[in-house]
């Protein structure tokens, strides 16, 4: 072990004399205090602090990471380049702890740089209410929707498979399939047909209302209030852009003499297209985690008003603290720097710097858009569609999808990270895919040929 900290040690002077290093680091400390205190977002507290953590944390994802594909490669190829692995491996010391020994360092380092700069980021969003003289309103708004970690409940999704089934047989025999879904798959128009019914059976036309259904909401001892969030869309836009509803929220499983949770009726008027959110007592959720939640499409509205299946209609609740989410997120920062360093270090291994680097670069902005290449290959024609199922696809889900670890996607909205979702991220990217890279890597390291002996 002692020999892997001393490999450890001196990779990490190594790392602190590149100059990029430096420059990384100037940056981070200059532009997140400039960034906390410069970025409005949509000019309100919620919004400020909204758009400096998203940036802040995704500025400080970026440069470590980069600084991580080109520490871990620079420190083993340079050491190749200028001979002085030479001077190591004649020593009683094994490839295997070299290239552990480098990969302690490099990612030491840059898990002290991420606590230092999660750090400054974190102090700097508790302190901007105190520095920006918020009014009560916005500090009370940042709490609830801000500086919290809520969990998300979404409708029971009802079941439309009769319904599509026996629209498809109604184009069908009408002749009206070709001219509606012209050269369509069977399987692409019943997936079009699924999501029309399901958006129909959450549509309120005039004078109707429609339900939903929240199984297993369990709000944090102490919570204060659940959310109901909710974004309208309509078939025909108001001249006011607004639609007045009516809503009822509680459980409607008894009479009402019966009920023993809160049950509230609401009366407001909302803008389209945008997400609002309603916030009602914690006693409206039922013992066992039921709730129900009902709106009623006033007549004086005269349109259909839709609730989108995806992003309509949910449920959020306090289900732990803003401190504890922000270290989980920063922790996923964590584990792409340990991954990276794993895959430079492989590349590293048997490729020159500048390969490696670009090789490593390939395999990160692939990540980072994993799931719009999967996405974007899903209405191939048959012959490249057989291709990229047996060959391609497998290929990219092996890389990394930090596309869907990004610590925005938690912090902003609010979202919960829970440990059980960590954990699952931690077992497939650290004890799977970054073990199995750093096996190959050794494999590959200690065949080698790193000098040849000439008598």
């Amino acid at each position: 072990m002692s020999r892997i900290w001393a490999v450890a040690v001196n990779t990490i002077r190594q790392i602190l004399r590149l100059k990029i290093a430096t420059a990384f680091v100037v940056m981070l400390f200059v532009l997140l205090p400039v960034m906390g205190f410069g970025m409005t977002g949509d000019g309100t507290l919620k919004g400020r602090l909204q758009s400096f953590v998203s940036y802040g944390l995704s500025l400080t994802s970026l440069l470590l990471c980069l600084l991580t594909i080109i520490a871990s490669i620079y420190t083993l190829t340079s050491d190749i380049k200028n001979k002085q692995i030479y001077t190591v491996i004649t020593k009683p010391i094994k490839r295997y702890q070299l290239i552990a020994g480098k990969l302690f360092g490099v990612v030491l380092l840059g898990s002290v740089m991420l606590l230092i700069f999660s750090s400054l980021i974190y102090a700097i969003a508790v302190s901007m209410p105190r520095f920006l003289n918020s009014s009560e309103q916005e500090i009370a708004q940042t709490k609830d929707e801000f500086y919290t970690a809520r969990a998300s409940v979404s409708p029971m999704q009802q079941d439309v498979t009769k319904d599509v089934e026996l629209e498809y047989d109604k184009l069908a025999k009408s002749g009206m399939l070709e001219e509606v879904f012209k050269k369509d798959s069977k399987q692409q128009i019943m997936e079009q047909l699924r999501k029309q019914k399901k958006l129909e059976k959450s549509s309120a036309s005039v004078g109707s209302q429609v339900l939903w259904e929240f199984h297993n909401i369990k709000p944090a001892a102490g919570s204060e209030g659940i959310f109901i969030k909710f974004k309208y869309d309509v078939s025909v836009t108001p001249a006011d852009n607004q639609i007045f509803g009516g809503w009822l929220i509680g459980d409607n499983r008894k009479p009402v003499k019966e009920i023993d949770t809160g049950v509230y009726d609401l009366s407001r008027k909302d803008s389209v297209g945008i997400a609002h959110e309603i916030k009602v007592p914690a006693n409206a959720v039922a013992k066992d985690g039921y709730l129900a939640v009902a709106f009623f499409n006033v007549p004086l509205n005269n349109t259909v008003v839709m609730f989108s299946p995806i992003d309509g209609m949910e449920i959020l609740y306090k289900a732990d603290s803003f401190f504890a989410n922000f270290v989980r997120v920063a922790l996923l920062i964590e584990v792409k720097i340990i991954f990276l360093a794993v895959t430079g270090l492989l590349a590293a291994s048997f490729l020159s710097m500048p390969v490696a680097i670009l090789l490593c670069l390939v395999v990160f902005f692939t990540g980072s858009i994993s799931m719009f290449i999967i996405d974007s290959f899903d209405y191939l024609n048959e012959g490249v569609a057989g291709f990229y199922k047996y060959v391609l696809k497998p290929l990219i889900q092996f890389m990394p999808q930090f596309d869907k670890i990004e610590p925005a996607a938690f912090i902003v909205p609010a979202k919960i990270l829970s440990w059980g979702v960590f954990f699952k991220v931690v077992s497939i990217m650290i004890f799977i895919k970054s073990l199995v890279l750093l096996f190959i890597a050794l494999l590959v390291f200690g065949s080698r040929e790193l000098a040849r002996i000439i008598v």
